[in-house]
């Protein structure tokens, strides 16, 4: 098989298409995240710990050569062209990640749970999910499927399973 056969193949396989749709569902996810962290979480935790703008707190590793410190924000830190280090950035990252995972995490949780109670509803009954995978000819005790109606080695007819029909 050539290589871009092999790659067609690979690419066009249900699971990968499936995981490219995750990911594009994931990606417009995170960008709902990030607003949210920083659009409504970081400022009111921002204000309640004294009035912070966590996207403003960085380090100055090298002053700027077009303007001294002090720097109003980390965008006049940046247009001065200072070399900073972004720790409230890295802190709005954070707990946007931290938020992403919960809520992935609360959403598999909750389609487990749907999904459990559909096959509670609808699945199979637990007695034939529970059942053995093979039993013993009565006639000649060789082991054989479990919902067999007759004995592949002595040819018996043996009692129809409890779910099926015999015709």
């Amino acid at each position: 098989m050539s290589l871009i056969d092999d790659f067609k193949q690979f690419a066009l396989r249900g699971n990968i298409i499936d995981m490219a749709i995750g990911f594009t569902v994931g990606a417009a996810f995170t960008t709902i995240a990030k607003s949210l962290v920083d659009d409504l979480l970081m400022p009111a935790i921002g204000l309640a710990v004294g009035k912070v703008d966590f996207s403003n707190l960085y380090l100055i590793l090298k002053p700027g050569e077009k303007l001294s410190p002090p720097y109003a924000t980390l965008s006049d830190a940046h247009a001065a062209g200072a070399v900073t280090v972004n720790y409230g950035m890295f802190i709005n990252n954070v707990i946007a990640f931290l938020l992403v995972a919960v809520a992935m995490f609360l959403l598999l949780r909750l389609i487990s749970h749907l999904e459990q109670q559909l096959e509670d509803r609808f699945g199979e009954k637990k007695a034939e999910a529970n059942a053995p995978a093979t039993k013993k000819c009565k006639y000649c005790l060789s082991t054989i499927a479990f919902r067999s109606t007759r004995c592949a080695h002595c040819t018996s007819h043996l009692d129809a399973p409890p779910t099926a029909s015999v015709t």
